[in-house]
Order: structure tokens, then sequence, then C-alpha cells
């Protein structure tokens, strides 16, 4: 890492172990096919990794990125690269396997929740790409996402606001189904309609809707829906994600695999991720994972 002062969304060196290996791995069979014509590589892949992280995590355009991070033109690059390649899909589902383990459970989950979640858009996003949630009364994206038991995340898709969530969470379902042969059972709400269930059976799994107890009050935690809750909890720490500023919804599906990747690394290696409030006072607060 180049001789600066670490900002608080650098990659510790133990989290930088993780993911090392991936990063390396993709460098190495790029400049093998001689891509650039054999020439060394230029740009250190933790200080790309902390700029992308840096963006992640705070939101800013990537112009903006500080000037102690190589030109945000080559971070961009890179990013768009990574995402391209699939880079930061595979680095979520080798943590993830690696946090199961850890968690004493099957590397491969058997059961999975499936949400979604709308999100109002910047005025860099294409109008071709959004759409209007009527229900919830939001024009811009969807996020449909499919996690694990304990909140890990399995598959993401972004599309217009407008799709319904049994048409984004078909195509999803198909995805995990292919890549986690294992799945058995599937939890949803109410807004996933039948023929959605009964395509899940098609695939082996069996998926059941979770409803509000009627009569409840206030804020009551769902059985089995409250992980994929907490996941987009977890999301919103990145405040990148506190509205979609993508130009493609694909580079969308990247920052949400990115921030669960830095989630996940810092629950493997016991840091902890720290707020916004200001470090220097009393009142911080810390949050596992």
């Amino acid at each position: 890492m180049a001789d600066r002062r670490a900002y608080p969304s650098d990659l510790s060196d133990a989290r930088w172990e993780l993911i090392e290996p991936v990063l390396s791995a993709w460098r190495y069979e790029r400049h093998g096919r001689a891509l650039g014509f054999g020439r060394p590589p230029e740009h250190d892949l933790r200080e790309i990794m902390n700029a992308i992280l840096y963006a992640d995590r705070t939101g800013v355009q990537w112009r903006y990125l500080p000037h102690d991070f190589p030109n945000w033109n080559t971070v961009y690059g890179y990013f768009a690269k990574w995402q391209s390649d699939g880079i930061f899909a595979q680095l979520n589902g080798l943590l993830r396997e690696l946090v199961r383990r850890q968690e004493g459970r099957n590397a491969k989950p058997s059961a999975c929740v499936i949400d979604a979640q709308s999100v109002k858009t910047s005025a860099s996003v294409p109008a071709a790409s959004q759409g209007t949630d009527n229900a919830k009364k939001i024009v811009g994206r969807k996020r449909s996402i499919v996690t694990d038991t304990i909140g890990l995340l399995l598959a993401v898709l972004v599309t217009a606001a407008g799709v319904q969530d049994s048409v984004a969470g078909t195509e999803l379902l198909d995805q995990v189904a292919a890549e986690q042969p294992g799945l058995r059972k599937a939890w949803v709400d109410g807004g996933y309609r039948q023929h959605f269930v009964e395509h899940a059976a098609t695939l082996g799994i069996d998926m059941e809707i979770t409803v509000r107890t009627p009569g409840t009050r206030g804020f009551t935690p769902i059985p089995k829906r409250w992980a994929v809750e907490r996941t987009y909890g977890w999301l919103m720490l990145h405040r990148r994600l506190a509205r979609d500023y993508e130009a493609l919804p694909a580079r969308s599906e990247a920052m949400i695999h990115l921030a669960m990747t830095d989630l996940m690394a810092r629950r493997l290696t016991g840091e902890t991720t720290v707020s916004w409030r200001d470090p220097t006072t009393t009142d911080q607060i810390r949050i596992p994972g």
C-alpha cells in the first residue's frame, strides 16, 4: 500500500489476505493473454481495491476520489473490468462459504430467503433502465436479492422498479438453483404470486409465503424473513447504496456484491464496521461484521 494515511475503508492486512489470491489470479490470467503487450502491471491491486471500497462506503463520485489514490479513470477501469469478469461475484461466493464454515454450517446452503427493495436513482441513471413501483410510490430501480438463512448474499438482480417481484424472483431463483443445487426451501413475502411458488416447485424447492400475523401492530420481525431484511440494513452501511447511482444495472449489482464482500471479510477477521459518527467522540458505534 502507498505511504499515506489510511482511510477507515482501507483493507487491513488480514482482509487483504482473503481477497488477494482472487485478484492476483485475475491479473495473472490477463497478463498471460499478453494484454497490454506484456507490459508489467503499473498499479497496486490493493490500492485499486481500497479506492473502490472508498467509493462504495462513502458514496463519493469517481471523479471525487482523493488524489492519494490512483487516478479515478484507472480505478473505474478496474471496477468495470472486475464487474464484467465476475470478480465481485466470485469474491462474494468465496467469502460466503468461509463465513458459513466459521459459523459451523455447511458451505452450501439448503434454504434461502428472497426479497425486493425499490430505491430512487440519481440523475445520471438512464431513464430507460428505470420504472415506477406503484405500491411504494418510488421511481427508480428494484434490487431483488436471495440470501441464506443467516443473511449472506446468494444472488442479486437489479431491474427497473416497475418489474413485478415474481418476475425478477423467477430469474433469480433459476440462477440460484443452478449454482446451489442443494436448495430445498425458500421463504418470500406476500408480494410474490402463486405462479412463483409453482415455478419453485418445478425446481424441487418448497417455497413458503410468510405473512404478518393478523392484528399485529408496530414493528414485529417476521420469522425467516427478518434475515433478508437485516441484510438490506447491512448494505445501507455503504452510502453508495443509499440510492442507485450506477448507469448500468450490472454495475449496481457489483456494488452490492462489493458491500457484502467487505462485510464478510470483516466478519471473518473479527474487525468491526465503524459508523459514520465522528470517530473521536465517545458515542461512536461499532457494528459487528
